[in-house]
């Protein structure tokens, strides 16, 4: 089994900073992709940041230059800096991770619970 963990949620004023935290845990032989997503109340999830296992990165455009993902592949871990946040930022945010368990043959997508994020004054 496999589980990914947010943390690092909460709430923020506005032009504020939060770091989001998901670390990957179980019989994880190696992971692929790992990305950030985030939805609200009535409304599709949405993408806002991937980033593969070699560090290339992906942003959607609401967020560049202000959001920033990175990994760490020795803890199973990404990250999502959030800086100069605005109350549209507001939603839970997911963690995603394409990982091949041990003893697979096949790759599969996993989900975090989501960590709430609240930018209000």
């Amino acid at each position: 089994q496999v589980q990914l963990v947010e943390s690092g949620g909460g709430l923020v004023q506005p032009g504020g900073s939060l770091r989001l935290s998901c670390a990957a845990s179980g019989s994880i032989f190696s992971i692929h992709a790992m990305g950030w997503y985030r939805q609200t109340p009535g409304k599709q999830r949405e993408l806002v940041a991937t980033i593969t296992s070699g560090g290339s990165t992906n942003y959607a455009d609401s967020v560049k230059g202000r959001f920033t993902i990175s990994r760490d592949n020795a803890k199973n871990t990404v990250y999502l800096q959030m800086n100069s946040l605005k109350p549209e930022d507001t939603a839970v945010y997911y963690c995603n991770a394409h990982i091949l368990t041990a003893g697979s043959l096949t790759s599969m997508w996993y989900w975090g619970q989501g960590t709430q994020v609240t930018v209000s004054s």
